[in-house]
């Protein structure tokens, strides 16, 4: 979280956050081209921010109190020798879990602070924004039973392939330190956030009543802290950018790229997926209307996997937690499995 994008020495000079800049032009800029727009798309970023709000709360007190108990270690020590059953359980419990693409941004960055091995958070990480309880009812109820069964198949076989995929791969270079400023094993990399030398003092020891300790008090509130700053800061911008793609990215332009038959628009539409996409709930509907205008039935599926893992809204949040190599590789598992679930839906379908 946090303590995954600070670097462990201290910065020369004073250091420009581009997250916060990008934060701040945004509406600048709309403001110059587009005034009337300014205040709903901090409206809609700000009220979504909200939403996810308990997710963050959870995540960031959940890391801070494992860190200012020690417990962190073994939660890590947990996960050592059980890589294939986590990664199965991962994809199933992933494609169960009522989270959006960004609301599993804070879940991932806990998992990923306390030493998850990479191929179960990346089983996680690709089949949970896809279904969900309520997804899949909406699905269900607009684009029919059958569609959104095999989408749910398809979330949970993308997750076991991409976890399977990083397990097998994992101590190459592609997978090899993944986050980025990558924290030592079981702590904290950030001596700003303290945890890195607490965790010396906490190794191999718990303390479950952490208050009862300034040094342990000090790790809680700077470790929560941090974290809140971190996520807070790269979901107001994926939800502002979430904002400005459903107020300017029309359907009709998406269904004049995607129709028609074949392979090609299956390709395509994995491709497209991604900037194209709004979101899981938002989607259903308009995939209805592309199907009406002639998408076929594999590019809708293709669509709607490629463009629920590799959105600009969650790209935007991935791409803060884990370096350029491996967000790539996140990618391209997901537009691969978007591709294999279009052809394999068009052809059953």
């Amino acid at each position: 979280m946090a303590d995954t994008t600070h670097s462990p020495t201290p910065a020369k000079g004073w250091k420009i956050d581009k997250a916060w800049v990008a934060i701040v032009l945004i509406p600048l800029v709309l403001a110059v081209f587009e005034p009337a727009e300014v205040w709903p798309m901090i409206t809609f970023a700000l009220t979504a921010l909200m939403h996810t709000a308990p997710f963050i709360l959870f995540a960031i007190l959940a890391v801070a109190y494992l860190k200012s108990t020690g417990a962190e270690n073994l939660l890590a020590r947990a996960f050592a020798g059980r890589e294939v059953r986590m990664i199965v359980l991962a994809a199933l419990a992933g494609g169960l879990s009522p989270f959006c693409s960004c609301e599993v941004i804070p879940f991932i960055a806990a998992l990923l602070a306390v030493g998850a091995p990479l191929s179960a958070v990346m089983a996680f990480w690709l089949s949970s924004p896809l279904m969900d309880p309520a997804m899949f009812a909406i699905t269900a109820g607009t684009l029919g039973t059958g569609f959104a069964v095999a989408k749910t198949i398809a979330a949970v076989s993308i997750g076991l392939f991409g976890g399977f995929t990083v397990k097998a791969t994992a101590k190459t270079v592609l997978f090899s330190d993944p986050l980025k400023n990558t924290p030592a094993k079981a702590c904290c990399a950030s001596s700003g956030c303290g945890a890195g030398s607490a965790a010396d003092v906490y190794a191999g020891e718990v303390n479950w009543r952490f208050w009862q300790q300034a040094d342990r008090r000090t790790t809680f509130r700077d470790t929560a802290f941090e974290n809140l700053m971190f996520l807070g800061k790269w979901l107001l911008l994926a939800y502002m950018i979430e904002a400005l793609m459903l107020r300017f990215i029309p359907a009709d332009m998406v269904a004049q790229v995607l129709g028609g038959s074949g392979i090609g628009p299956i390709l395509l539409a994995a491709i497209v997926g991604a900037p194209a996409y709004l979101n899981g709930y938002a989607a259903v509907p308009m995939v209805a209307a592309l199907l009406e205008q002639g998408m076929s039935n594999g590019a809708a599926m293709s669509f709607v996997i490629a463009g629920g893992v590799s959105c600009i809204p969650a790209a935007v949040a991935v791409w803060a937690l884990v370096k350029p190599r491996v967000f790539a590789a996140y990618l391209g598992l997901a537009v691969i499995g978007a591709i294999v679930a279009g052809l394999s839906w068009g052809a059953i379908a």
